[in-house]
């Protein structure tokens, strides 16, 4: 496949925070594909914001490819665009971090730059933690519907091993704090030494989740635990979450006391038990909260662990100094 016109990549502020999808500016791009068999079709991305997001035509996510192998579409601007030739049963996810592969409905693909200059954004960087290996996020991603710029400056390890997250910078211009691990676990018990973190802002967010990056924030399969208060002085300051967090019955909001706590969650097929406990979490301390989950659970293929630090941009308290937390330890348990 060959593109003949490509849009101008996208150079909104990567600090601006109150961007939503529907706000994207369009733009025309076409191209030739060759070798299209018929009833195959073309699914247009664009990638903005850290992930890759369909671009539907006419509300359709397919694009039709004339006899002599031409096409045309609509894409809402991105640093990059590509175009995916697929089977006329393929499914495409609506967003991903990554494009999928050729395989399985998908017959080939092609990417190209947004032209002109884009934004320069900061590199990831690799780092180890708790015997595993890490990788930061860099640029501005949407992470529980608010738009961060997530700078890997913001993590660190010090000399005892432990793992520092921070937001930094000043109001307009708040920059967070993300680390994914780079393979996928599978099955087993997942567990988060916390240290204190009743000191956080209200808009101040911590999130220990795995996920597979893909799907939107209503359609998304995967676990979370969320410590912060989303943007509100009241309110409690821990959930667990089986997403999409819409079902009434994926949920379980409490409050926990300051002090050291261990989140974990033990993932068996069908269903999870999320459990906090007060301490370091092996030394039977006290348990401040357990929920199992036996619906909706996702299977672990290709969802990896992430700490996430950020700000709410809409809760009702907005975020007035920098916030820190301290992970002094990962542990998995097949």
């Amino acid at each position: 496949m060959a593109f003949s016109k490509v849009p101008a990549a996208y150079q909104e502020s990567p600090y601006k925070t109150d961007i939503f999808e529907r706000d994207y500016k369009t733009d025309i791009i076409e191209g030739r594909a060759t070798g299209a068999r018929a009833g195959q079709r073309l699914v247009m991305y664009a990638k903005t914001d850290g992930r890759w997001g369909v671009c539907r035509q006419s509300g359709q996510p397919f694009t039709n490819i004339e006899n002599d192998g031409r096409w045309k579409a609509s894409v809402h601007l991105g640093l990059q665009y590509a175009a995916l030739l697929v089977e006329p049963t393929y499914n495409p996810p609506e967003q991903t971090e990554s494009l999928p592969i050729v395989g399985n409905g998908v017959v080939a693909l092609a990417v190209v730059n947004g032209e002109g200059p884009a934004p320069v954004l900061p590199s990831p960087k690799i780092l180890n933690f708790s015997g595993y290996e890490w990788t930061t996020s860099a640029g501005p991603i949407f992470r529980a519907g608010s738009r961060n710029f997530f700078d890997p400056a913001n993590v660190w390890t010090d000399e005892r091993g432990a793992l520092h997250l921070r937001i930094s910078g000043r109001r307009g211009e708040w920059t967070a704090a993300e680390v994914k691990l780079t393979r996928s676990l599978g099955y087993g018990t997942y567990r988060f030494q916390v240290r204190d973190v009743s000191h956080l802002e209200p808009s101040a967010l911590l999130t220990l989740i795995t996920w597979d990056g893909v799907g939107t924030e209503s359609t998304r399969r995967e676990l979370d635990v969320e410590l912060g208060r989303w943007g509100q002085l009241e309110n409690t300051n821990v959930n667990y979450v089986v997403q999409p967090y819409y079902v009434p019955a994926n949920i379980v909001a409490f409050r926990t006391p300051a002090g050291v706590c261990t989140h974990s969650f033990r993932w068996e097929p069908g269903q999870v038990m999320f459990s906090t406990v007060a301490g370091s979490g092996n030394t039977g301390g006290r348990v401040i909260n357990q929920h199992v989950f036996a619906s909706g659970v996702p299977s672990p293929e290709g969802k990896s662990v992430r700490i996430s630090l950020y700000v709410f941009h809409q809760g009702q308290i907005p975020l007035k100094n920098e916030n820190e937390v301290i992970i002094d330890k990962f542990e998995y348990l097949p």
